[in-house]
């Protein structure tokens, strides 16, 4: 247990009447040197993603003005400066990893620009699907968790542009379904391969990231439940056990095996949107509509309130001596 979570829990059974002093004696607290290492990290990366989008707008706002080759020119400059100077920053420092993922976003928008002037004909998903496999070899060199974000993202993007394009077979509805399966599939195995992989690489241990892929893994099992409960018949019928089979997974992971109260949170949030979904759609009918929003919004609030304490419950535990 960390002397933060002794102090407070001292200071919440009344053993400690000054929590703030305390936490300063113990050395909890961030002095001037760790406000000084924030500020520094904070000014980095904000500083990283702005010049990739000025880069962006600056040419999209002066395609006109500028030519083929000075479009080009300023991309290309750009991408090439951002990994020379990782190579010269080295891999391990926060500069470095900044460059790479500038040169990674100015890789998109190198490809975007390319498509937008030859006319290359190409669909959108494409244009994602290419920039997340030419953009791979820097992922797996950079040992950078944004990156890795960075790439899930684009990844779930051309994912979705994709499906657009071909919808399915029999339709609109058929292919909704089927794109959500494929991103809770996608998500749900890059989630289960970075806690795997968590175990025994150290750079990999940063759970924001963690907490991104499950989130994104439980919005689209939550989709694909809410779409089965409206529309069933439209539905494969394997989103429910589906369902079931995440939230016990969730539990056993992130309760017994390793607390994540952010993970959790989401997925009582999830059950609250499901079983709202399932009460709305089976008793606002017909005359009994406004009885059946009664009901609903009880049951929101009890589910709130139970699952609220558990979580209250569970984070008590973590501070309990």
């Amino acid at each position: 247990m960390s002397d933060r979570h002794d102090i407070l829990a001292w200071s919440a059974a009344g053993a400690v009447t000054d929590a703030r002093a305390a936490l300063r004696v113990a050395g909890v607290t961030p002095d001037a040197r760790a406000w000084r290492h924030f500020l520094d990290r904070l000014l980095l990366w904000s500083g990283a993603l702005s010049l990739a989008a000025a880069v962006v707008f600056f040419v999209a706002y002066n395609w006109t003005d500028l030519g083929r080759i000075a479009r080009f020119a300023i991309v290309d400059v750009l991408v090439l400066v951002a990994v020379l100077g990782y190579g010269r920053l080295g891999a391990d420092t926060a500069a470095g990893k900044a460059c790479l993922l500038v040169a990674s976003i100015l890789l998109g928008a190198l490809l975007a620009l390319f498509g937008q002037t030859y006319q290359t004909g190409a669909d959108t998903w494409e244009l994602f699907a290419n920039w997340a496999a030419l953009m791979a070899p820097w992922v797996l060199m950079g040992r950078f968790a944004g990156l890795w974000m960075l790439w899930t993202a684009v990844a779930n993007v051309a994912i979705v542009l994709y499906f657009q394009v071909f919808p399915g077979l029999f339709g609109v509805l058929f292919g909704t379904e089927r794109v959500l399966w494929l991103l809770f599939g996608f998500n749900t195995l890059a989630l289960l391969t970075w806690e795997i992989a968590a175990t025994r690489l150290d750079w990999l241990r940063e759970r924001w990231a963690a907490c991104l892929l499950a989130t994104a893994s439980g919005i689209t099992v939550t989709m694909l439940a809410v779409h089965a409960i409206f529309d069933w018949r439209a539905s494969s019928g394997l989103a429910l056990p589906a369902y079931g089979i995440w939230l016990a997974a969730v539990y056993r992971q992130y309760r017994v095996r390793q607390r994540d109260l952010f993970v959790l949170s989401g997925a009582c949030l999830s059950i609250i949107v499901v079983i709202a979904s399932l009460l709305g759609n089976n008793l606002v009918r017909g005359r009994g509509a406004a009885l059946g929003y009664l009901m609903t919004a009880a049951a929101v609030i009890v589910l709130g309130v139970v699952l609220g304490r558990w979580l209250q419950q569970l984070a008590r535990e973590d501070t309990t001596p």
